[in-house]
């Protein structure tokens, strides 16, 4: 049995070409004297160290500079990463550091002076500030440097700030930070996510989020692990197991072919188990009695308490842990497990008994410490001895704690423990200081605002039935006007509907309050839809919530109020009543509210065409959310996917996928979908197919929860069947996607069918176009059948849909204008006016899709005869395609002006020395198969002409046929991709 290679010592790279390739570029920018910091995210384990380790390796001519942070307790060491940079800086250059007293004082390599204060110790701050920026300038004035620094979430504030410091400085150095953090360990409290959320806002900041290995890759890189090792049947079941992270496939192939017989142990937890269980029994206690915390650090006066064991059996298990890598320390007297998965294994080893009594000696101790930070932690071990009214307590305690600091995960976690343990409680509102229903109705909010609309309308619902238990008849409207905020959030309208009517005849004949106004304006939201209804209920709430002083009902009402004006074309009318409720709702401290008239804000300008304008609005309403806390609540959702929408409808691509890139944390599936198929849409249009398949295989089973899902998945699954060939998919995709988001209700024409159906109706013209190529005459029927049903319905859809406004947006009437231009092609015209009408319809910023029209007008005028206008239209697609990164579209014109003969800029037409271009191109087609008629419908030459060039090539050849020509080229290195079998 061969030895198992462990990380960094010989494994081949796996699986990171795209994020390498993202690094490699970020350094070529460096090098061109264009600064570039690159922030790289991922789990624990997933291979962050072994990228960068893979890429400083290869920074030839670079000078690379590394240093580490280290878990050493909140506060940290100061400037330890840098004081490593320095170090290293001076053994480059040794001249640089000496010359400058703030950074030789960093390492201790100058006179010791008293510790400033004051104004004193920011001036000494500054002074270090400015030597390290000012040393790696000069530096890279030699050669470009990579700065790097690893493990950014152990970091301490002095680090933080020189780091903010450095890459807010960032111009035309040649000089390239890289810094990595693990994401699972920012949780909404840890003091990097300031730093992070400022740094991301830079513009020569760029994101790298480093994902698990996929299915294929994990097992590529288990199989490099074991190289030879482990029984290649057993390879898929560790694979699959580690679950694409690196440290779990190198833990589980390194047991594997260490342990009894080389075998796989059934439990990931067997295999970590295995080092715990080599060391000693009073280790192993101490190991144990840490795991119990539950939390990464734990201080050593803990430890001592909870075993009561004496110092120095203490001290030898200690030691003994840390010697065999269990546990690693820090210099605050803290201890911690080498990797979570260590402390969880060690944790279910422990029997009940053990786990019950630590864990109440860890709860007697917060007692008996009185420190009321501590909520949670007393919770948490007060709940596993079983001490459940202390722990139902603390649990709504530490939600208190942890809605003070906006912490919402944390929030909603303890709220829900304590619905949980509230039917277990003898007098359960005595211990928690809280009713039941205010507890659940807690629970609804936070579990709306923290990113989970589903769980919200559960908890709304289950405070409804509560408050009809008892409650009064205001209390009874407002969980229901709590109940219609969740329905609407997921898209239930009839249950909205029926909940806040239902408020709203409790309180019909009550005076004015702050629960009738939001109960009006609610309901004047949920009857949105219904122009005069709609408006009745939005004046209705306003008077009341004047008469109230209810002025954050009022701006909720004002934003409903503004659709009657969008329906009656008064667009800037409604826009300023959006603007108004933002102001009222900024006023009165109403975060959901202004969410909501940003939002409509965005939209409105969105389907005006105002794209600048739009994204401006929406740059600023996705920062405002962030700064809220509100980032994952439903209409801080809203504001990310539009956002992205809008990006990528004007051509910044970048920001679109920045909007629309993963959570990064546990929120609703709804969530996760939404953004995957935001993101799906500019992935296929770059060319990332392989990335956008697996996104729209994963999102599939999820359209049902919302129909922007289904609608932008179709998008993105009919333009990547399309560019692929696939067209029966596309159609496939189009219905489907067309289907879900009428949900079985025949009478719903939604407007976003209209892009799917033309999408579809342009896959079909391909199909019908081929079809006449090869003379195909019943494919050429059945494709336009298909297709002219869906320019019916794309047309029935533009006629019975409900625009917000009085009539179609400019992209409506835009993908109307192609609609006309993909019918025409369907039947084979050539007429190029419906394409310039395209064009001139995406004028108005839809960068993308005036490109793709253009592609679309070269084709028609190559084929009316027209090349010098085809020429101009192909340059002007191009160059909107390179910019955008579009590869497909970049690629098709190419072809596009290959095959025709039209040069374009920058590109140099096929030649192969013996033959001219136009022979090569006849010989390439021939190698496909194609007849003679076929070459020359393809190149747009009669078929006479495809003959004469094929004489030459096989006089040019010597060859006596087709078939021997191709074979004769193809050995010569003319073809790049022959098919002989394929040739007639």
């Amino acid at each position: 049995m061969g030895i198992v290679p462990r990380l960094g010592t010989g494994v081949p790279f796996t699986a990171r070409s795209i994020e390498l390739a993202q690094l490699r570029a970020a350094l070529d920018r460096a090098r061109g004297g264009a600064a570039t910091a690159v922030v790289v995210s991922g789990d624990a384990g997933v291979g962050k160290s072994r990228l960068l380790t893979e890429f400083t390796a290869a920074a030839g001519g670079a000078h690379v500079l590394l240093g580490r942070c280290l878990s050493v307790g909140e506060a940290g060491l100061p400037y330890l990463p840098f004081k490593e940079l320095v170090e290293q800086l001076r053994r480059i250059r040794p001249d640089l550091v000496d010359a400058r007293p703030a950074l030789s004082g960093l390492i201790g390599r100058s006179a010791a002076t008293a510790s400033p204060s004051g104004a004193e110790n920011e001036l000494g701050q500054l002074q270090l500030f400015d030597a390290m920026f000012t040393v790696l300038a000069e530096l890279s004035d030699d050669a470009p440097v990579v700065l790097a620094i690893e493990d950014l979430h152990w970091s301490d504030a002095s680090s933080r700030d020189l780091l903010s410091f450095l890459v807010s400085r960032l111009a035309g150095q040649r000089l390239l930070v890289v810094a990595t953090y693990r994401s699972d360990d920012l949780h909404r409290q840890h003091p990097l996510r300031p730093l992070l959320a400022e740094l991301v806002r830079l513009p020569a900041v760029e994101r790298l989020d480093l994902a698990p290995f996929g299915p294929a890759d994990a097992l590529a890189f288990v199989e490099a692990l074991a190289d030879g090792g482990i029984d290649a049947d057993l390879l898929a079941g560790v694979a699959a197991r580690s679950e694409g992270n690196a440290f779990f496939a190198e833990e589980l192939v390194a047991a594997s072919a260490t342990g009894p017989a080389g075998g796989i142990p059934t439990a990931l937890a067997d295999v970590l188990l295995s080092r715990v269980e080599t060391l000693s029994p009073a280790a192993q206690r101490v190991v144990g009695a840490i795991s119990v915390t539950g939390r990464r650090h734990v201080r050593h006066a803990a430890v001592r308490d909870v075993l009561d064991l004496p110092d120095a059996e203490l001290d030898g298990a200690l030691r003994e842990a840390l010697q065999h890598h269990i546990l690693v320390t820090d210099d605050e007297g803290g201890y911690t497990f080498r990797h979570a998965l260590l402390r969880e294994a060690v944790y279910a080893d422990l029997l009940p008994g053990e786990r019950v009594r630590l864990h109440a000696a860890y709860a007697r101790r917060i007692v008996e410490l009185r420190q009321d930070e501590l909520a949670g932690a007393l919770a948490f071990h007060s709940l596993r001895s079983n001490d459940l009214p202390t722990a139902l307590a603390a649990s709504v305690k530490a939600a208190d704690d942890a809605m003070r600091v906006g912490a919402l995960a944390a929030e909603l976690r303890h709220v829900e423990q304590a619905l949980e343990l509230w039917p277990a409680v003898a007098d359960p509102a005595a211990h928690a200081g809280v009713d039941e229903l205010a507890l659940t109705r807690k629970a609804a909010y936070v579990a709306g605002a923290a990113g989970h609309p589903e769980r919200a309308l559960s908890y709304a619902q289950a405070a409804q039935r509560l408050a009809d238990a008892g409650a009064d008849a205001e209390t009874r409207a407002d969980v229901r006007h709590q109940v219609t905020e969740s329905a609407l959030a997921v898209g239930r309208w009839g249950e909205a509907e029926r909940a806040i009517t239902e408020a709203w005849e409790l309180l019909a004949d009550a005076p004015p309050s702050k629960v009738r106004s939001w109960v009006l304006a609610i309901r004047a939201r949920a009857f949105a839809v219904s122009a005069e209804v709609g408006r009745e209920y939005a004046e209705q709430a306003i008077e009341d919530a004047r008469a109230s002083g209810t002025m954050s009902a009022e701006a909720d009402a004002l934003i409903s109020l503004a659709f009657r004006d969008l329906r009656a074309g008064a667009i800037e009318d409604a826009c300023a009543l959006f603007e108004e409720a933002r102001r009222k709702a900024i006023e009165s401290r109403a975060p959901n509210v202004e969410l909501r008239a940003r939002f409509n804000l965005i939209t409105t300008r969105y389907e005006q065409g105002l794209l600048d304008e739009a994204a401006a609005v929406a740059d600023a309403a996705a920062a405002r959310a962030v700064e809220l806390g509100l980032i994952w609540s439903p209409y801080g959702l809203e504001v990310r996917w539009l956002r992205a929408m809008v990006h990528y409808a004007r051509g910044s691509w970048d920001d679109a996928l920045e909007a629309a890139s993963p959570p990064g944390e546990q929120v609703s599936d709804t969530i996760t979908a939404l953004l995957a198929a935001s993101a799906a849409i500019i992935k296929v249009s770059r060319g990332r197919f392989d990335e956008a398949q697996r996104d729209l295989v994963r999102i599939r089973p999820e359209w049902h929860r919302d129909g922007q899902i289904a609608q932008l998945a179709g998008i993105a699954g009919i333009e990547l069947a399309g560019w692929q060939g696939r067209h029966d998919d596309a159609v496939r995709h189009a219905d489907e996607a067309i289907a879900a988001m009428r949900k079985n209700d025949d009478d719903r024409w939604p407007l976003g069918a209209i892009r799917l159906a033309v999408l579809a109706l342009a896959s079909l013209a391909d199909v019908a176009r081929q079809a006449r190529v090869q003379h195909d005459t019943e494919a050429e029927a059945a494709a336009v059948v298909e297709g002219r049903r869906f320019a019916e319905l794309a047309r029935m859809t533009a006629q019975k849909g409900i625009p917000r406004s009085d009539r179609l947006g400019p992209e409506g009437v835009a993908w109307l204008a192609r609609l006309d231009a993909e019918e025409s092609r369907l039947h084979g015209s050539a007429d190029a006016r419906p394409w310039r009408a395209v064009v001139e319809a995406f004028g108005y910023g839809e960068r993308f899709h005036v490109a793709m029209a253009r592609w679309r007008l070269g084709e028609a005028l190559i084929e009316a005869g027209d090349r010098d206008a085809a020429a101009v239209e192909l340059a002007a697609a191009l160059e909107t395609a390179a910019e955008l990164g579009a590869r497909p579209l970049a690629d098709a014109v190419r072809d596009l002006a290959r095959r025709a003969r039209v040069a374009l800029p920058g590109t140099v037409l096929p030649t192969a020395g013996l033959l001219t271009p136009r022979e090569l191109s006849v010989l390439e087609l021939v190698a496909r198969g194609y007849t003679n008629r076929k070459v020359g419908e393809e190149l747009f030459i009669s078929e006479k002409t495809v003959s004469v060039h094929l004489s030459r090539v096989m006089t040019k050849l010597g060859a006596a046929s087709r078939t021997e020509a191709v074979s004769v080229a193809h050995q010569r290195g003319l073809l790049t991709d022959p098919t002989n079998d394929h040739v007639k």
